[in-house]
């Protein structure tokens, strides 16, 4: 079977950043600064693009209000004023430069409506057409604990098993009612999964009852990290969800259209070597500014 080359990226950050107000009333969440290991301040968006370009990535389409399409070009696609550029250390305007080359490699994509993380998933088929893409959160920041970044991981594990991949991690049962978990049977222990089952926000007495994972602990369960690599099928499972109008708490959610790809084609589940740091709330926010450095 031909397996195709993960060139494409999706990103969306077309929410409203609700759970950070008053500060998204002026700032998109996924412009929000975090500092890097360099010591440079950037944008949250930036920090993920950097991450999608280290996996061999070659096009980043960033899903964006149309309203704030300006402001996410102004970023990746105008050059600073004039008057800024003077007064740049020679390093920034390096990096400057650098960032007008990135930018060469982002597609602005328009959510019209926010009505939810699959709709705007859904907003990228076009764009896609037919081919795996890799899917990220647009207020996730990575660090691998490898070599290999986090998005390289599960973009080589995708070439390695030819079917979608969910990347993993171990929460315990107090805060599995905030992720999507999973359960399968480990093909490879700790490391690789056969996907069975996908459950958005479960409770814990679900979970207890149908997530279970072999080998783990009482109080643990299998999260879904924040990265996958997604055949384009996906589209098709999106596509009746929003036909149907088949919505969860209000909106259209991926990890249902997941589930059915999974029964429909299979798909993997990949713990990943890493940790994922999430800068949409407050406190999440906070400990990432101290910890991602």
């Amino acid at each position: 079977m031909q397996i195709n080359q993960v060139r494409k990226a999706v990103i969306p950050a077309a929410g409203f950043g609700t759970r950070l107000f008053p500060a998204t009333k002026v700032v998109k969440k996924e412009l929000f600064p975090i500092i890097d290991q360099n010591g440079r301040a950037k944008p949250v968006i930036l920090a993920i693009v950097e991450e999608a370009i280290s996996a061999g990535i070659t096009e980043v389409g960033i899903i964006v209000q149309p309203d704030d399409l300006e402001v996410f070009a102004d970023l990746f696609k105008n050059s600073p004023t004039p008057e800024l550029w003077q007064k740049l250390s020679p390093a920034n305007q390096e990096y400057s430069q650098y960032l007008q080359e990135l930018g060469k490699k982002v597609v602005l994509l328009t959510q019209q409506e926010q009505e939810g993380y699959g709709h705007a998933v859904f907003c990228a088929k076009d764009w896609i057409k037919n081919e795996p893409f890799l899917l990220m959160l647009g207020d996730h920041v990575y660090k691998s604990d490898t070599e290999k970044s986090c998005a390289r991981q599960i973009v080589e594990i995708y070439a390695q098993v030819n079917q979608s991949v969910v990347s993993l991690t171990t929460m315990p049962t107090a805060i599995i009612h905030k992720a999507g978990c999973v359960t399968g049977v480990w093909q490879e222990l700790n490391s690789l999964l056969r996907i069975t089952q996908l459950a958005e926000k479960p409770s814990i007495d679900y979970a207890r009852q149908h997530l279970r994972v072999e080998g783990m602990a009482e109080d643990e369960f299998l999260c879904v990290f924040g990265l996958y690599v997604l055949t384009p099928q996906i589209f098709d499972y999106l596509a009746q969800s929003i036909k149907e109008n088949f919505r969860f708490r209000g909106e259209f959610q991926l990890t249902t259209c997941l589930d059915q790809l999974c029964q429909a084609q299979g798909m993997t589940g990949y713990v990943m070597k890493g940790k994922c740091f999430d800068t949409g709330l407050p406190d999440t926010y906070r400990q990432t500014l101290i910890d991602f450095r």
